[in-house]
Protein backbone atom coordinates (compact mmCIF):
# COMPACT_ATOMS: atom_id res chain seq x y z
CA UNK A 1 0.00 0.00 0.00
CA UNK A 2 1.54 3.19 -0.74
CA UNK A 3 1.92 5.62 1.48
CA UNK A 4 -0.31 8.46 -0.13
CA UNK A 5 -3.30 5.66 0.40
CA UNK A 6 -2.29 5.27 4.38
CA UNK A 7 -2.31 9.00 4.71
CA UNK A 8 -5.96 8.81 3.29
CA UNK A 9 -6.73 6.23 5.08
CA UNK A 10 -5.88 8.28 8.55
CA UNK A 11 -8.35 11.13 7.34
CA UNK A 12 -11.31 8.78 6.94
CA UNK A 13 -10.44 7.32 10.00
CA UNK A 14 -10.61 10.39 12.02
CA UNK A 15 -13.96 11.23 10.81
CA UNK A 16 -15.36 9.75 13.69
CA UNK A 17 -13.15 11.49 16.16
CA UNK A 18 -13.80 14.77 14.51
CA UNK A 19 -17.16 13.80 14.76
CA UNK A 20 -17.30 13.15 18.58
CA UNK A 21 -15.26 16.32 19.52
CA UNK A 22 -17.97 18.68 17.54
CA UNK A 23 -20.50 16.77 19.71
CA UNK A 24 -18.46 16.80 22.63
CA UNK A 25 -18.63 20.74 22.55
CA UNK A 26 -14.50 20.33 21.79
CA UNK A 27 -14.97 22.84 18.82
CA UNK A 28 -11.31 23.91 18.92
CA UNK A 29 -9.65 20.57 18.53
CA UNK A 30 -12.64 19.55 15.91
CA UNK A 31 -11.41 22.70 13.87
CA UNK A 32 -8.01 21.34 14.24
CA UNK A 33 -8.15 18.34 13.58
CA UNK A 34 -10.43 19.37 10.62
CA UNK A 35 -7.75 21.39 9.27
CA UNK A 36 -5.26 18.72 9.41
CA UNK A 37 -7.83 16.21 7.64
CA UNK A 38 -7.49 19.27 4.59
CA UNK A 39 -3.66 18.88 4.71
CA UNK A 40 -3.60 15.45 4.39
CA UNK A 41 -5.98 15.72 1.75
CA UNK A 42 -3.50 17.83 -0.06
CA UNK A 43 -0.42 15.81 1.31
CA UNK A 44 -1.90 12.57 -0.27
CA UNK A 45 -2.83 14.28 -3.58
CA UNK A 46 0.91 15.12 -3.88
CA UNK A 47 2.63 12.39 -3.14
CA UNK A 48 0.18 10.56 -5.45
CA UNK A 49 1.46 12.77 -8.37
CA UNK A 50 4.72 13.47 -7.44
CA UNK A 51 6.17 9.85 -6.48
CA UNK A 52 3.54 8.04 -9.27
CA UNK A 53 1.21 6.73 -6.20
CA UNK A 54 -1.52 6.63 -8.50
CA UNK A 55 -3.68 3.38 -7.61
CA UNK A 56 -7.31 2.10 -7.84
CA UNK A 57 -7.40 1.79 -4.40
CA UNK A 58 -6.71 5.47 -4.19
CA UNK A 59 -9.17 6.71 -7.07
CA UNK A 60 -11.91 4.96 -4.62
CA UNK A 61 -10.47 5.90 -0.98
CA UNK A 62 -10.07 9.29 -1.65
CA UNK A 63 -12.80 10.50 -2.30
CA UNK A 64 -14.77 8.69 -0.27
CA UNK A 65 -12.68 10.05 2.92
CA UNK A 66 -13.65 13.36 1.68
CA UNK A 67 -17.14 12.51 1.45
CA UNK A 68 -17.06 10.73 4.65
CA UNK A 69 -15.67 14.22 6.31
CA UNK A 70 -17.58 16.68 4.98
CA UNK A 71 -21.21 14.91 5.14
CA UNK A 72 -20.09 13.55 9.20
CA UNK A 73 -19.46 17.36 9.93
CA UNK A 74 -22.28 18.69 8.40
CA UNK A 75 -24.82 16.50 9.87
CA UNK A 76 -22.97 16.90 13.39
CA UNK A 77 -22.99 20.73 12.81
CA UNK A 78 -26.46 20.01 12.08
CA UNK A 79 -27.17 18.18 14.85
CA UNK A 80 -25.57 20.94 17.41
CA UNK A 81 -27.07 23.94 15.81
CA UNK A 82 -24.42 25.39 13.92
CA UNK A 83 -25.10 25.31 10.47
CA UNK A 84 -29.12 25.68 9.34
CA UNK A 85 -31.09 22.29 9.00
CA UNK A 86 -31.91 22.70 5.18
CA UNK A 87 -28.12 23.37 4.40
CA UNK A 88 -27.49 19.93 5.85
CA UNK A 89 -30.20 18.10 3.66
CA UNK A 90 -28.92 20.00 0.57
CA UNK A 91 -25.70 19.02 1.16
CA UNK A 92 -26.46 15.30 1.96
CA UNK A 93 -29.11 14.80 -0.89
CA UNK A 94 -26.56 16.21 -3.52
CA UNK A 95 -23.77 13.69 -2.34
CA UNK A 96 -26.66 11.17 -2.60
CA UNK A 97 -27.75 12.48 -5.93
CA UNK A 98 -24.24 12.05 -7.25
CA UNK A 99 -23.74 8.50 -6.06
CA UNK A 100 -27.27 7.42 -7.55
CA UNK A 101 -26.88 9.04 -10.48
CA UNK A 102 -23.56 7.53 -11.09
CA UNK A 103 -25.10 4.06 -10.48
CA UNK A 104 -27.60 4.92 -12.91
CA UNK A 105 -25.46 5.95 -15.67
CA UNK A 106 -23.54 3.22 -15.18
CA UNK A 107 -26.77 0.57 -15.78
CA UNK A 108 -27.62 2.75 -18.55
CA UNK A 109 -24.53 3.43 -20.42
CA UNK A 110 -22.03 0.74 -19.18
CA UNK A 111 -20.10 2.68 -18.67
CA UNK A 112 -18.72 4.69 -15.38
CA UNK A 113 -16.64 7.48 -15.50
CA UNK A 114 -17.10 10.12 -12.80
CA UNK A 115 -15.45 13.67 -13.94
CA UNK A 116 -16.06 16.34 -11.18
CA UNK A 117 -17.47 19.20 -12.80
CA UNK A 118 -16.12 23.05 -12.39
CA UNK A 119 -18.90 23.64 -9.94
CA UNK A 120 -18.94 20.80 -8.70
CA UNK A 121 -15.37 21.53 -7.15
CA UNK A 122 -16.04 25.15 -6.42
CA UNK A 123 -19.13 23.37 -4.20
CA UNK A 124 -16.73 21.55 -2.57
CA UNK A 125 -14.31 24.42 -1.55
CA UNK A 126 -17.12 26.33 -0.93
CA UNK A 127 -18.52 23.30 1.65
CA UNK A 128 -14.92 23.10 2.97
CA UNK A 129 -14.48 26.87 3.86
CA UNK A 130 -17.49 27.05 5.71
CA UNK A 131 -17.13 24.00 7.61
CA UNK A 132 -13.93 25.47 8.45
CA UNK A 133 -15.30 28.98 9.17
CA UNK A 134 -18.00 27.47 11.68
CA UNK A 135 -15.68 25.45 13.59
CA UNK A 136 -13.04 28.01 13.79
CA UNK A 137 -15.76 31.12 15.12
CA UNK A 138 -16.86 28.58 17.71
CA UNK A 139 -13.80 27.15 18.53
CA UNK A 140 -11.69 30.24 18.75
CA UNK A 141 -14.46 32.05 20.14
CA UNK A 142 -14.09 35.11 17.55
CA UNK A 143 -17.02 37.26 15.71
CA UNK A 144 -17.16 36.65 12.02
CA UNK A 145 -19.22 39.84 11.53
CA UNK A 146 -21.56 37.72 9.32
CA UNK A 147 -19.55 35.71 7.44
CA UNK A 148 -20.80 32.25 8.05
CA UNK A 149 -23.92 33.16 7.77
CA UNK A 150 -23.22 34.63 4.36
CA UNK A 151 -21.05 31.56 2.91
CA UNK A 152 -24.29 29.30 4.25
CA UNK A 153 -26.04 31.02 1.51
CA UNK A 154 -23.34 30.44 -1.18
CA UNK A 155 -23.06 26.84 0.15
CA UNK A 156 -26.68 26.63 -0.78
CA UNK A 157 -26.53 28.13 -3.92
CA UNK A 158 -23.48 26.10 -5.62
CA UNK A 159 -24.96 22.80 -3.93
CA UNK A 160 -28.13 23.35 -5.96
CA UNK A 161 -26.13 24.54 -9.07
CA UNK A 162 -24.02 21.36 -8.52
CA UNK A 163 -26.58 19.26 -8.45
CA UNK A 164 -28.37 20.18 -11.28
CA UNK A 165 -24.90 20.33 -13.44
CA UNK A 166 -24.61 16.68 -12.77
CA UNK A 167 -28.42 16.26 -14.03
CA UNK A 168 -27.61 17.72 -17.07
CA UNK A 169 -24.35 15.79 -17.80
CA UNK A 170 -26.01 12.56 -17.01
CA UNK A 171 -28.83 13.32 -19.28
CA UNK A 172 -27.37 14.54 -22.06
CA UNK A 173 -24.98 10.77 -21.73
CA UNK A 174 -28.32 8.58 -21.47
CA UNK A 175 -29.55 10.38 -24.20
CA UNK A 176 -26.60 9.88 -26.11
CA UNK A 177 -26.44 6.28 -25.35
CA UNK A 178 -29.74 5.54 -26.87
CA UNK A 179 -31.63 5.61 -24.04
CA UNK A 180 -31.06 2.09 -22.57
CA UNK A 181 -28.74 -0.83 -22.63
Amino acid sequence: MYLANIITLGRLLSVPLVVWLILDGSMLPAFILFLLAGVSDAVDGFLARRFDQRSELGGYLDPLADKALLVGVYVTLGHVGRVPDWLVILVVFRDLLIIGGAILLYMFTDALRMEPLTISKVNTAMQIVLAAAVLGVAGLQVDDHGAVGLLVYLVGVTTILSGAAYIHQWSRRVAGAGGSR
